[in-house]
Parts: C-alpha cells; sequence; structure tokens
C-alpha cells in the first residue's frame, strides 16, 4: 500500500476536478491511493445556512471522483447514492475530513463509500456509485 503524501502528489482538489468555487467542495487532498483510498479536508467559513448537508453527500461524490479517476482532469459524476445517513450539523469555523474508499471498480463505474467527520463525530455517511470521464 502507497499512500502519496502531500509533497508527492498535487494536493489541490481544482487539479483533479472541473468544478469551481462555491461548488468545489474540497480545501486539500491529505492523502491519496488511486483506485483504494482517499481524504481530504474542507474548512468551513460561511454561516451554517450556506452549508447544508446535502453538500457533505458532495464532498464524499467529489473525493470519490478523484479517488477513482485514472488521470488528473478526467473527473466524473455521480450516477446514484444508494445509502447516506447524517449525524451532525456543520458549523462555520468547522474543519471537516472526507475520507473515500473504492469498493468495487467495474468498467468506467466506482462504488464508493466514504464519510465525513469533524472532531472525531461523523456528520455524515454515504454509498454511492460514480461514473467515471465524461458523459
Amino acid at each position: 500500500m502507497i499512500f502519496w503524501e502531500a509533497a508527492l502528489f498535487n494536493p489541490d482538489p481544482a487539479a483533479y476536478l472541473p468544478h469551481r468555487y462555491p461548488f468545489l467542495m474540497l480545501d486539500r487532498l491529505l492523502a491519496l491511493e488511486p483506485g483504494v483510498s482517499a481524504r481530504a479536508e474542507r474548512r468551513v467559513t460561511d454561516a451554517p445556512e450556506a452549508f447544508p448537508q446535502v453538500y457533505l453527500i458532495e464532498s464524499i461524490a467529489q473525493l470519490g471522483g478523484i479517488l477513482a479517476a485514472q488521470e488528473q482532469g478526467e473527473g466524473g459524476f455521480l450516477a446514484t447514492v444508494d445509502h447516506a445517513e447524517f449525524g451532525g450539523q456543520v458549523l462555520a469555523g468547522d474543519t471537516l475530513t472526507i475520507a473515500a474508499r473504492v469498493v468495487k471498480s467495474f468498467g468506467r463505474l466506482a462504488l464508493i463509500e466514504g464519510e465525513v467527520t469533524c472532531g472525531g463525530n461523523i456528520l455524515a455517511q454515504a454509498r454511492m456509485t460514480l461514473g467515471i470521464g465524461r458523459l
């Protein structure tokens, strides 16, 4: 198992995704093992109304897209959310840790499981299918 640390890969999610502010839900990649698992973080600077819980699912999907894509910039799209649970509220000033792992890959699809935590508390968990590449 090889984790690429920040010095060995581009930690900027914008290098991998077409999303830009305000729709880019990740600030920095912390660890990336392509096709296996990844971790990222997001510092919430807006009021709680500006960061709905559904954005936590989007954060997992974006990290999953980076994780499952084969090349920088390849990206992907959210096909389905099979399961999602929410466990807390996001507040301004929170630093979120997003984790995702590939459960299974099949062709240009990947089954992803992920969670968002803050201070050790689970704020969201989801299982989703992502399509890799452009539509």
